[in-house]
């Protein structure tokens, strides 16, 4: 057994060198801590060399696996599968239509008259307003002279309201809406040396057909 001398008070370390060893010691943990540590157990990497050493990336490989694991022990084991309850599906009915909705039912009237050199006659439906009336006329034997238009009802002496006119015309069709309750149709009159007759056809939501 060999007895080492004490060392003397000459060669005991002094207080400032204690100290700065331990300030030294403490920055070199605080770097190990840093660069080291929390990149590799945290994934923590402030200074960015973890991620260059690949320190940081081990730490979020840690964190993956550890919430993967608590994941499956939180998970509930697999229940018995619920019974099936058939599904019913229900078809509706469609509702009986009324007869106050369905449409109103379209008259058609053929009509046919004759006009003699210079003669003038008119064809009028009794039509209520806003209702619609379409037509077609001919005439045969020669062009006339025709007006389209229609009277209110009690209308005062010589009004009218006009749809469409035109001169030496063998024929025409079109539709209206009537604007008024009252008659509403055509006048023609022949200008030419011979009889003319105007075939006409009306179809629409009208009421009466006068001559």
């Amino acid at each position: 057994m060999f007895n080492t001398p004490l060392p003397t008070v000459n060669e005991l370390p002094s207080t400032r060198k204690l100290v700065r060893s331990t300030v030294i010691a403490m920055l070199v943990a605080a770097g190990l801590l840093v660069t080291v540590v929390m990149p590799s157990e945290y994934a923590i990497d402030p200074t960015g060399v973890g991620r260059a050493l690949g320190l940081t990336q081990m730490g979020e490989l840690k964190i993956i696996l550890a919430q993967e694991a608590l994941a499956d022990a939180a998970a509930p084991q697999a229940s018995a599968p619920a019974p099936q309850v058939a599904q019913v599906q229900l078809v509706a009915k469609p509702a009986p239509q009324s007869e106050a909705t369905s449409a109103p039912a379209l008259k058609t009237n053929q009509i046919t008259v004759t006009l003699k050199p210079g003669e003038g006659k008119e064809i009028k439906l009794e039509v209520l307003k806003g209702k619609t009336v379409s037509y077609a006329w001919t005439a045969l034997g020669g062009p006339v002279n025709y007006e389209t238009h229609g009277e209110p009802y009690n209308a005062k002496k010589g009004y009218f309201h006009s749809y469409g006119k035109g001169k030496q015309v063998k024929d025409n069709q079109g539709e209206f809406t009537a604007i008024f309750d009252g008659t509403h149709g055509w006048f023609w009159r022949n200008r030419s040396n011979s009889d003319v007759t105007i075939s006409l056809k009306a179809t629409g939501d009208y009421l009466s057909v006068k001559q």
